[in-house]
């Protein structure tokens, strides 16, 4: 994530922390809604991981990926919405230096490999999809699990050599009551490829080729219904319904976040043609984070294996003996 404020050093040199200009009832309501969404997130992703954790069904690759992504979802909820919406609503930066600039590591940690995550979801339905007997044969859990863990190492080494070099590559700017960082033209040509057009790129052809094949798929199963056909192959179609459902899904997970992300990433890039304001800016890094408390929402609407298993997890029967087993897929 990145910040590119013009003029910082004028604001900087008249800033001060504004009054609050809005009721102590809108201001209460403020609060309120933000705590709400805060525990929406938090929750809802909790209930996700909860459920890919203990569910032995649901530990395959694709719900590893998901389990991934709920866990970015989850630090989003619980480490960066709550200072963001606090600075949003008190319009001033209460936290100190050293806690703003871990607030931007975590928030750029958690956007690239959310992307990067998204990225690999593509890859996995294109896979499970052109390539069923490979997919099956080659990707288990473990290595899906090795990528993950790789994925998140090779994020983690990005964003902290993009803060080691902050001689000329990044330049934390504090005014008093204010939290941003700057990148010159070098960082935000990196930032901009490396977090932004590569993977969309990828995800936008990965897709492109996925719902390619499930329309190929499609085709192939109204053929099959026409005429009777042994076992093997009703084991078949319905393989296949099952895979382009999921492929269906995760590509309207994959579509909300575009849609949150596409404005703030749009935005930043003009920061060089216009000067940008924070409250837009804030407006729109909210927008982005919000979609972390979407996606269990979408999950709860298409999913009917995490319907079943916040019902278990809610009567608590997850706690009685073999529950792991409980069959959360059919």
């Amino acid at each position: 994530m990145k910040m590119k404020e013009l003029n910082l050093s004028d604001r900087c040199e008249h800033f001060s922390c504004p009054e609050r200009s809005v009721s102590p009832s809108v201001y209460i309501l403020l609060y309120v809604c933000s705590a709400a969404v805060i525990l929406l997130t938090v929750c809802g992703n909790l209930l996700v991981i909860i459920s890919v954790l203990h569910f032995k069904q649901l530990h395959t690759p694709t719900h590893m990926l998901v389990l991934s992504l709920a866990v970015m979802d989850f630090f989003v909820g619980a480490f960066v919405m709550p200072p963001m919406l606090i600075w949003i609503i008190e319009s001033c930066w209460f936290f100190g230096r050293s806690f703003c600039i871990v607030f931007w590591f975590i928030g750029g940690f958690i956007t690239v490999l959310s992307i990067y995550n998204i990225v690999l979801i593509a890859v996995d339905r294109y896979l499970a999809l052109s390539h069923p007997f490979l997919y099956m044969n080659r990707v288990s859990v473990r290595i899906t699990c090795i990528i993950i863990s790789f994925d998140w190492c090779v994020v983690v080494t990005y964003i902290t050599a993009l803060l080691y070099f902050s001689g000329n590559i990044i330049d934390f700017v504090m005014c008093p009551g204010e939290c941003f960082f700057l990148l010159n033209e070098v960082g935000s040509v990196i930032d901009l490829v490396v977090s932004f057009i590569f993977p969309l790129s990828v995800i936008i052809i990965l897709y492109s080729g996925v719902f390619m094949v499930a329309k190929k798929h499609a085709t192939a199963i109204r053929e099959l219904n026409n005429h009777t056909r042994p076992q093997t192959q009703k084991i078949t179609s319905h393989s296949m319904k099952s895979e382009r459902k999921a492929a269906k899904v995760l590509g309207i997970l994959v579509s909300v976040f575009l849609a949150c992300l596409l404005p703030y990433y749009i935005y930043s890039l003009l920061g060089g043609v216009i000067e940008i304001q924070r409250e837009t800016f804030q407006t729109l890094s909210i927008l982005l984070f919000l979609n972390s408390t979407i996606n269990p929402v979408i999950y709860a609407l298409f999913y009917p294996w995490f319907r079943r298993c916040i019902k278990l997890i809610i009567t608590l029967q997850i706690f009685q003996t073999d529950s792991a087993l409980i069959n959360v897929l059919s």
